[in-house]
């Protein structure tokens, strides 16, 4: 063999043992990843990082790419190139969990971690105003009823469709369609709103296109899309003092001292009434595990462990200093065996 062909035949070796190694390493990850919700994105990063401080286990990486979003990657697979956990502020839909199964993904565990409520908040420097379900239908509809048809959204100030209402523009920065908390406005405001303007059923007969129209958001610029990012709505509303926005709860308790939030059918988005269900725009918020990944991705066991002890969900716990309104005890304990036993998902 002469020198040419060995110098060949060592590059080939090293380029099939970098190729293996890049293999292995690709095959490989020591650290849990999260994806989805903004609105749960600071509770599982609390435990991610209480979790992390307890040494066994590095630090679980959390990202905020909205519920839709982070379920889509959630479902796009086994492996370590996809992630172990999605969180979600609405409840998971039956198309992804099809998704998830058709890519494999045929195991997930539900945790139900708490309450969190909508708040259609301004900042504190702005003058105080309180809605009903049917003024915020009509002021961030796509199309309304006036004189018998539907017509683009005539509406541009807040007193437009109601004289007690401020007269100011109406601009609402709130979340893109890929987020839960969107999905669950749509849901338990722009929904039954829709549906206490007797109009619409009288102009729109057809269910199916009925149920579109009362979901639709208008999109000449009174709606903002602000990305996945609640803390920029926050920073904006305090710019903007004529401007309202939409996140979850734990931004208002967070925030005190820069926001308000208006009352909703006249309940204002507090503790108790959010966790009794007597503020009309409260939900669950959830965290969904890829039991496949248990035992393959070190410590995801572990995580759930941490993430349903009482000192994390619990009403005296850690996440409730973030904003989370926890469960009832008894609730609380069927999400936490349901979690630790990897219960699989039935929907």
């Amino acid at each position: 063999m002469n020198t040419r062909t060995i110098a060949l035949a060592a590059t080939a070796a090293l380029a099939l043992t970098a190729a293996v190694t890049g293999t292995a390493n690709a095959q490989s990850r020591d650290q849990i990843r999260a994806v989805g919700s903004s609105t749960v994105f600071p509770f599982t990063t609390a435990v991610a990082e209480a979790f992390g401080k307890g040494g066994q286990f590095k630090t679980p990486v959390v990202e905020s790419t909205g519920t839709g979003g982070g379920l889509k990657l959630f479902c796009a697979g086994v492996g370590p190139a996809h992630p172990d956990i999605a969180n979600a502020s609405r409840r998971i839909k039956k198309s992804e969990v099809d998704q998830c199964a058709a890519n494999g993904v045929t195991q997930i565990t539900e945790l139900v971690i708490g309450f969190d409520g909508i708040a259609f908040a301004s900042s504190k420097g702005a003058k105080h105003a309180d809605f009903t379900r049917e003024q915020l239908w009509k002021a961030l509809a796509k199309e309304v009823p006036v004189g018998g048809k539907l017509v683009p959204n005539p509406y541009k100030k807040w007193s437009d469709i109601d004289p007690s209402l401020p007269n100011k523009e109406i601009e609402v920065l709130g979340p893109p369609p890929t987020s839960g908390t969107r999905d669950a406005f749509a849901e338990l405001v722009m929904e039954p709103g829709c549906h206490h303007v007797k109009d619409v059923a009288a102009v729109v007969t057809d269910e199916k296109a009925r149920a579109k129209v009362c979901m639709s958001v208008r999109e000449d610029g009174a709606y903002v899309e602000a990305g996945e990012n609640d803390n920029l709505i926050v920073q904006k509303l305090v710019a903007n003092p004529d401007a309202f926005g939409i996140f979850g709860y734990s931004y208002i308790e967070q925030n005190m001292d820069k926001l308000q939030a208006a009352k909703v059918d006249g309940v204002a988005p507090t503790y108790e009434d959010v966790s009794s269900g007597k503020y009309p725009v409260s939900r669950s918020l959830y965290v969904y595990v890829k039991n496949a990944h248990v035992g393959t991705i070190p410590g995801i066991r572990e995580f759930i462990a941490e993430y349903t002890s009482e000192r994390a969900m619990g009403e005296e716990g850690y996440l409730a200093d973030k904003g989370l309104i926890a469960l009832p005890k008894d609730k609380r304990e069927a999400a936490r065996a349901s979690a630790i036993n990897l219960s699989p998902l039935s929907l």
